[in-house]
């Protein structure tokens, strides 16, 4: 009762109602909401702050940036239903939600601009990379098949980049989450998440070394073409090993060995490939199951799907029932 009471007296003012509404829609940071709602920043982070305390609003931390999206169900806010059902309440042709949407438009108009010129920047880079593998529309429908071969509540994509992968599982997942060192792929990540309304998909700066989630989180987690870039992938694998769930899979799509030594020296790869034995061998040191891995052959470059499974928590046996009436003889 008091958790619900926090809730409604945190929602129960215009500008905080506003917030709400327009979290709902996208991730935002201060300075974004200052914008469309014109008040002090003074103001709507005190604003922002009660909304968080209530369990309204998540906010995340990105280097000098902190992020706020509505409270989802099952990062155990505590009144994550509260805050959609007053959403759902706001009429929709309200004359100021209206205004604020059409402002909220203009910021993810330049969020758009600011992807594509990143992209465009870097986008020689990765087509020499992607035209030395096979088709990466092959790429995306193996690892499909892999990765949804149950259904899935929770996923973690370790270094998201563009968010393609959460972009491929989102209309079979629950709630997907991709991870990223770099600002930059972050930003073009939000920017494809939000064009394409995955509301349930979110992205986060964080480290693969050291994963800022609980034990026993994911269904599922995946690393597309991001191992190769690691010093250490046995310690990425077992931070990955970490935050699975009983049952839970690991999903690594990545090179097998080749000999193109210009990957490791214009492209920044640690790794020229890896052999299904070394992936193995990592997947047995995390407590992990390797499964058959799968093969898609190209000239010069093979990709390689790579998944392994953690085992189920084995039910707990009930005890034989006393026989009644035994005597010891």
């Amino acid at each position: 009762m008091d958790q619900l009471l926090l809730g409604l007296k945190a929602a129960a003012e215009g500008t905080r109602l506003r917030i709400l509404s327009l979290c709902a829609h996208v991730e935002l940071t201060v300075s974004d909401l200052v914008r469309v709602l014109g008040q002090s920043q003074p103001r709507v982070s005190r604003h922002l702050r009660l909304l968080v305390e209530a369990g309204l609003l998540e906010r995340h931390q990105e280097g000098n940036w902190a992020w706020y999206r509505l409270a989802e169900a099952n990062s155990g806010a505590r009144n994550a239903e509260l805050a959609r059902q007053l959403i759902d309440l706001i009429p929709e042709n309200d004359d100021i939600q209206s205004l604020d949407l059409v402002r909220l438009e203009e910021i993810k108009v330049e969020r758009a601009r600011m992807a594509a010129d990143y992209f465009r920047s870097n986008a020689a880079s990765w087509s020499e990379v992607r035209a030395l593998h096979v088709d990466p529309a092959k790429v995306d429908a193996a690892l499909r098949q892999v990765v949804l071969r149950k259904p899935i509540d929770n996923l973690l994509d370790i270094g998201t980049g563009t968010g393609r992968v959460l972009e491929l599982v989102a209309p079979e997942v629950t709630s997907a989450i991709g991870i990223d060192l770099s600002r930059e792929m972050l930003a073009v990540a939000r920017h494809n998440l939000d064009k394409d309304g995955l509301r349930h998909c979110q992205v986060r700066h964080a480290d693969m070394y050291q994963l800022p989630f609980a034990q026993e989180r994911f269904d599922v987690v995946t690393l597309h073409m991001v191992l190769h870039y690691s010093e250490k992938p046995a310690q990425v694998l077992a931070e990955a090993a970490r935050v699975l769930k009983p049952g839970g899979r690991i999903v690594v799509v990545d090179f097998a060995p080749h000999g193109m030594t210009a990957l490791l020296d214009r492209h920044a790869h640690c790794w020229a490939g890896f052999e299904d034995g070394d992936i193995g061998r990592w997947f047995r040191a995390s407590q992990l199951s390797p499964e058959e891995p799968v093969r898609l052959e190209g000239d010069p470059l093979t990709v390689a799907i790579w998944s392994a499974a953690l085992p189920a928590n084995d039910p707990v046996p009930e005890a034989a029932p006393e026989s009644v009436g035994s005597t010891a003889s």
